[in-house]
């Protein structure tokens, strides 16, 4: 097959990791068309960091120089991106959440049924490799029979200090907040590996006039397992700190800090043989994302998030939210 066209919209932090992953990864797989931001200040630091990126001068002219769209701007513009895309024939993959509105976003998930648009999100739990080690461990009975799954995301401050620049949005009630931004990978996480997600009981904290959510807690069902979410700012010292863990009578495997997929093994967490800290995972998996992509854009089979997927996790996370 012929390497697909990638065109992105947003030179934020995701839209860069997703170009450098781009720009390093098989040409006959996948090229860069182009990319856009609204803002003229990530063009001039676009110029000066990859000069040999196409910059664009609108969202319209990266929509028809590409085969598939990968929208990494703020949550609020993503349905308008995606929908104009779509309207022109392209594939789309777009960072998570799918948006912000609820209804719109379910909306968007019917029409791009019935158009049998090619969309996928950037969840890249759905590449990852330390969950596949989970998978195997709990198929070779590891945990046994699964009876619940816990997890606990937090943070010694938000935004957390790479994001620092965009704080303007991510600290904001609107688009922003935590809950949103790392939660929705593991609600993702937890739908994908055992069944459709029901919010049963749930609690929000928002200490500071104006800013994001710094505490939240929630009771679910993913499947028929019983899942608990907790998550805060300020309750540890590391930046960025989570555990997706897994327990059932046999034992417990847990995911700890994005990428190291770890079992209880007499009283200690062992890591995995392969394991690696996310910042020398993220490279691999994007890679496996990318592949994906082109997947998803010549119309063949491929496990990227699905919209319908995400759209279910964001009315989750919305909820917790709004209380």
């Amino acid at each position: 097959m012929s390497s697909i066209r990638l065109g992105i919209i947003g030179y934020g932090i995701m839209g860069e990791r997703l170009l450098r992953a781009a720009l390093n990864h098989d040409p006959a797989v996948l090229t860069v068309a182009g990319l856009w931001d609204p803002s003229a200040a990530a063009m001039q630091r676009l110029a000066a960091d990859l000069p040999q990126v196409p910059r664009l001068d609108s969202a319209a002219a990266v929509i028809a120089a590409c085969d598939c769209l990968y929208i990494a701007s703020p949550p609020a513009s993503h349905l308008a991106y995606a929908r104009a895309a779509f309207a022109a024939g392209k594939a789309v993959f777009c960072e998570k959440p799918l948006a912000v509105d609820v209804a719109d976003a379910e909306a968007f998930v019917a029409e791009a049924a019935r158009q049998k648009g090619r969309g996928g999100i950037n969840f890249p739990f759905a590449s990852s490799f330390a969950v596949d080690q989970l998978r195997q461990w709990m198929q070779q009975g590891v945990t046994g029979p699964v009876q619940r799954v816990e997890i606990e995301i937090g943070f010694a401050a938000w935004p957390r200090p790479w994001q620092v620049d965009a704080a303007g949005w991510l600290d904001a009630r609107a688009q922003g907040g935590f809950a949103r931004e790392v939660g929705s990978h593991f609600l993702f996480l937890a739908r994908r590996l055992f069944g459709p997600l029901a919010l049963l009981t749930h609690s929000v904290a928002y200490p500071e006039d104006g800013k994001s959510e710094r505490a939240i807690a929630a009771t679910l069902r993913a499947g028929d397992l019983p899942v608990t979410l907790k998550g805060g700012v300020g309750i540890t010292d590391k930046p960025d700190h989570n555990i997706f863990e897994i327990i059932g009578p046999q034992g417990r495997v847990r995911l700890r800090d994005w990428s190291i997929a770890e079992r209880l093994v007499d009283g200690a967490w062992r890591e995995a043989p392969d394991a690696l800290p996310n910042e020398k995972m993220r490279p691999l998996v994007l890679k496996r994302q990318l592949d994906k992509v082109a997947a998803l854009t010549h119309g063949t089979t491929q496990d990227l998030a699905t919209l319908a997927e995400a759209a279910e996790v964001q009315r989750v996370v919305e909820t917790i939210l709004h209380g």
